[in-house]
């Protein structure tokens, strides 16, 4: 087999990578990645020198570089690459709108002309926007609430037009909030951990009640190959941790496993704007096909931190630069 990855530099797509590789022994991986700020190359440091990984630098928006990457042919390809922070979105809309919409755009039009056997799009349990109670199915209303979320839904429902117009082979994946190692020091769980090595304080949102449910990333990189594998072309399915917490509840449990104090080391400061009370989604569909999450939260969540504490020359060159510019204008205000 021969697999493209997009933005396998990522969190989420390196791990993909690596589980891949080491589950398929005869699978070769392109990772086609424009290396923006969160395409990190020591991501896959370690399999740079596995004959069957090759990489390729380039944009998914660029037809030229997709062609080139997809060569004499791919078995499939997974679309990890995207614009995925919500934060950014609020600063700066248009990027995301051409990555995770464009760029998904010129991949299909690269499976449909290639005629290659399978696509899936790597989404979010964002699209389906605040949910007050119960869980999203993949049959209910989209109703995105952010520049983020609203233009992974737009990408989301290219792919599906794109299988009822042209019957392209696709399938789309949505998982929850994803944590563990290789995560861009910028979300919730990595940047609350590095901070409080550093013995500085963590910016917790309004009261830090909005829950969201927790994947840890091996889980959603294994989804995500199972539904490649397993999943009916023209679906979606949803990839739930079924671990709801609340942000403070989880700031807790950081700071309490980083040996430091809620009193001194967390800071409230103003919410964010639009910011989604609670995701939850129905994975029985995934389920249905023989997936399910096999690391427990307190487990993973515990393995997160010491691997950055046992990082630091990963994580560390990362907090500096680009990254302390953003951080100084997104929380300077607050």
């Amino acid at each position: 087999m021969r697999w493209l990855v997009t933005g396998g530099l990522g969190f989420i797509g390196s791990n993909f990578v690596r589980l891949a590789l080491r589950e398929y022994p005869t699978l070769e991986i392109v990772n086609l990645d424009a290396m923006t700020y969160a395409g990190n190359p020591a991501n896959l440091r370690d399999v740079e020198v596995n004959g069957r990984y090759q990489f390729a630098h380039g944009d998914i928006c660029d037809p030229d570089a997709v062609r080139d990457a997809i060569g004499s042919g791919v078995d499939a390809i997974v679309n990890f690459a995207a614009e995925t922070h919500v934060d950014r979105s609020i600063l700066d809309p248009e990027q995301f709108l051409r990555t995770d919409i464009l760029g998904t755009h010129v991949l299909l039009e690269a499976v449909r002309e290639r005629n290659i056997p399978r696509y899936l799009q790597v989404s979010t349990d964002e699209v389906y926007g605040d949910v007050a109670a119960g869980e999203s199915a993949e049959s209910d209303a989209l109703c995105p609430r952010s520049p983020y979320s609203a233009s992974k839904a737009g990408g989301d429902l290219q792919v599906l037009a794109y299988h009822t117009t042209f019957n392209v082979p696709v399938m789309i994946t949505r998982g929850s909030n994803t944590y563990g190692p290789y995560q861009y020091p910028e979300k919730l769980i990595p940047l609350f951990i590095t901070n409080l090595i550093d013995d500085q304080t963590v910016p917790v949102y309004g009261d830090g009640l909005q829950i969201r449910d927790w994947l840890h990333v091996e889980d959603h990189a294994r989804g995500i190959m199972h539904v490649l594998e397993h999943g009916d072309v023209g679906n979606v399915y949803n990839l739930g941790g079924g671990n709801p917490h609340t942000n403070l509840s989880i700031t807790e449990r950081l700071v309490s496993g980083c040996g430091r104090a809620m009193k001194t080391h967390v800071r409230h400061v103003a919410d964010r704007e639009g910011h989604d009370r609670r995701y939850a989604v129905d994975s029985t569909k995934a389920h249905g096909i023989g997936w399910s999450p096999r690391v427990a939260f307190e487990d993973g969540l515990h393995s997160t931190i010491a691997w950055y504490q046992a990082n630091e020359d990963w994580w560390r060159p990362l907090k500096s630069g680009e990254f302390l510019d953003y951080y100084k204008r997104q929380y300077a205000h607050r």
